[in-house]
């Protein structure tokens, strides 16, 4: 029997957003080529059941990770130490696993690429981010992607046209997201209670993590207007806050429980039921009001065969067809998101017919079968086969 082939991989979140479902699917994919991942997570959360499940080690090890709240003298002091500490425990575990690949998943994940850079290990990163600053991140991990990782994965074309211009050495490769859509093709869930208090009601939901970016304040500004005239809409949210953002879900509070949205907006918060939301959703829409790299949660709406309004940014362009599956809006552009989902309310046809038109596209553009292909190749690219 042959001894088992380690590949480390570096998760920097423990959530089960976009990023973290993906990573599962590389880690399976790795596991069926008869890899053996072991997985560093920055702390506790839903993802180690998942990691539980499929067999694969995991450790709790803080990794530094880069968020915006640390771009201050005292806080790059601070991600500095961490991720010395990082690389002394990467070289400890790296005595009993002798790795022969290093996975990072996002840029806000750094240690990895330096630590497989002076070990001359091959390095993969997984990019989901199109960053447009600080100069001085932006600046940093252009280097160390250069000395790090010659083929970068990205999650879009739009991911790829950013960084591209600015790498001198690393050629980025397109691998779009895929996920399972079974549980979204589904359709026969049991009423989440309120959501529908009324036949006649219409449910147009977000779904996404709540941060600066994604555009929550955005989407109560559209609906706000949308009310105005149809007040039988019914707005959802779904999405719990990044550490540090706790103050956007205050605002968010605040505002649905006055004024027009006060019973016409309902937040969940974090759900683990989003097939179901989805399934009960009439529009869905994603309000980014920053670049989105390759959301996700737009594969999970068309494949539960619901019409999408999203933002004319980052991936969203690349899933949405104008006027085929959904409409795409320009960011912040109040009026003309409204009329794009005022368009879909007054018309039941339209609506259908751009789902069913979502669903297939996401099925045949999107799927498991590709991202399995893709993956394997560009993994082979790094490894020698035994």
């Amino acid at each position: 029997m042959s001894e088992p082939r380690h590949v480390l991989f570096l998760q920097s979140s423990s959530e089960l957003y976009g990023s973290g479902r993906i990573i599962l699917q590389v880690l399976e994919i790795y596991q069926k080529e008869g890899l053996t991942p072991i997985v560093i997570l920055t702390g506790g959360g839903p993802i180690t059941s998942e990691l539980a499940a499929l067999g694969i080690k995991y450790y709790i090890q803080n990794l530094g990770i880069l968020r915006r709240k640390y771009m201050s003298p005292t806080g790059l002091w601070n991600r500095a130490q961490m991720n010395l500490k990082a690389l002394k425990f990467l070289d400890e575990l790296d005595e009993t696993y002798k790795f022969e690949l290093v996975y990072s998943n996002t840029l806000a994940v750094v240690v990895g690429a330096y630590w497989a850079s002076i070990n001359n290990l091959p390095h993969i990163w997984h990019i989901h981010e199109i960053l447009k600053g600080p100069k001085v991140l932006v600046a940093f991990l252009r280097r160390l992607l250069d000395r790090s990782t010659p083929a970068p994965v990205v999650v879009s074309e739009a991911v790829k046209d950013h960084w591209k211009s600015k790498l001198r050495i690393s050629k980025p490769r397109v691998i779009h997201n895929a996920i399972p859509y079974e549980e979204f093709l589904k359709g026969d869930f049991e009423q989440i209670q309120d959501l529908k208090e009324d036949v006649d009601n219409l449910v147009i939901s977000m779904i996404g993590r709540i941060n600066p970016g994604k555009g929550q304040l955005f989407f109560l500004d559209i609906a706000e207007q949308v009310l105005e005239s149809y007040p039988h809409c019914k707005f959802v949210m779904v999405g719990d806050p990044f550490h540090g953002y706790e103050y956007i879900e205050e605002e968010i509070i605040r505002r649905i429980n006055s004024g027009i949205l006060k019973g016409n907006v309902i937040n969940l918060g974090f759900r683990t039921d989003v097939p179901a939301i989805l399934s009960q959703t009439d529009i869905f829409v994603l309000p980014s009001v920053l670049p989105d790299s390759f959301p996700t949660v737009i594969l999970e709406a068309m494949a539960s065969g619901k019409p999408v309004v999203a933002t004319d940014s980052g991936g969203s362009r690349e899933m949405v067809k104008e006027g085929e599956t959904g409409f795409l809006i320009p960011i912040g552009d109040v009026n003309t998101a409204a009329n794009s989902i005022i368009e879909l309310v007054k018309d039941s046809d339209k609506r259908n017919l751009f789902g069913n038109k979502g669903r297939e596209r996401v099925l045949r553009e999107f799927g498991q079968t590709k991202f399995e292909e893709q993956t394997i190749d560009h993994l082979w690219l790094h490894l020698a086969k035994d």
